[in-house]
């Protein structure tokens, strides 16, 4: 996400959220989190160059109202792997289990210039050209 921060500067950002609600990979504080992506994961001094919010429920009864709002739009996410939720059931951690929920870190979801979500993918869905050139597609 960083190489597309510096591809496609003019009308792009990405934004993070994180959670902890996939195997529990995200327990730390949120005032930890940049110090884990720069000594942790990815480490060797990574710095995001885009904003991180605070940690929060994708899913379930608690879960934050945008993503709400992004799965009611784009109910399923395309890609390899878009099908399938868990590996394994006692990797789902929350309450009610839908079937538009999110699947795992790192799905992906485009909101155009006028905030609507066009397009979500599956975790699986590697950030290459195709998916570049759908965003520079949207910022003409």
């Amino acid at each position: 996400m960083n190489a597309l921060m510096d591809e496609l500067k003019e009308g792009f950002t990405c934004l993070g959220f994180f959670s902890n609600q996939f195997g529990h990979q995200t327990n730390e504080k949120n005032k930890e989190i940049v110090n884990t992506l720069a000594h942790v994961r990815p480490g060797k001094g990574f710095k995001c160059k885009f904003p991180i919010f605070a940690k929060c429920d994708v899913n379930g009864a608690n879960e934050a109202p945008l993503f709400t709002f992004l799965k009611g739009k784009l109910p399923m996410p395309v890609g390899a792997g878009a099908m399938q939720i868990m590996k394994k059931k006692g990797s789902i951690l929350w309450e009610p289990v839908k079937r538009s929920d999110i699947a795992w870190n790192f799905e992906k979801v485009i909101v155009n210039k006028e905030g609507i979500p066009v397009a979500r993918w599956s975790k699986s869905t590697p950030v290459d050209d195709k998916l570049k050139k759908e965003i520079e597609a949207l910022l003409k």
